[in-house]
């Protein structure tokens, strides 16, 4: 019963890269006097390097989860392809 659209290859991805070190915006560039709890260009960086190795991960957890669970995979497929098949015109 298994079909070559069930048996998909394990794509093997490499790590996203680290992202380019974002430019000061006008909220961190403003004088210090304006600045009350405002937080430095040093750890805006920080905290989107953080953000980015967070999202990554998570989506190879996504992709881990997929492969681990395929009938969970397969599921999504079967009731994707009626969505699909639904709004078919003929």
């Amino acid at each position: 019963m298994s079909s070559e659209s069930d048996q998909q290859p394990a794509r093997v991805r490499e790590p996203a890269p680290d992202p380019p070190t974002p430019p000061v915006t006008e909220v961190t560039a403003r004088p210090a006097e304006d600045r009350q709890g405002d937080v430095t260009p040093e750890e805006v960086r920080e905290r989107l390097r953080r953000r980015a190795i967070f999202l990554r991960e998570l989506a190879e957890a996504r992709e881990l989860r997929r492969r681990v669970t395929p009938h969970r995979s397969r599921r999504a497929r079967i009731h994707a392809a009626l969505r699909r098949r639904t709004f078919r015109l003929n």
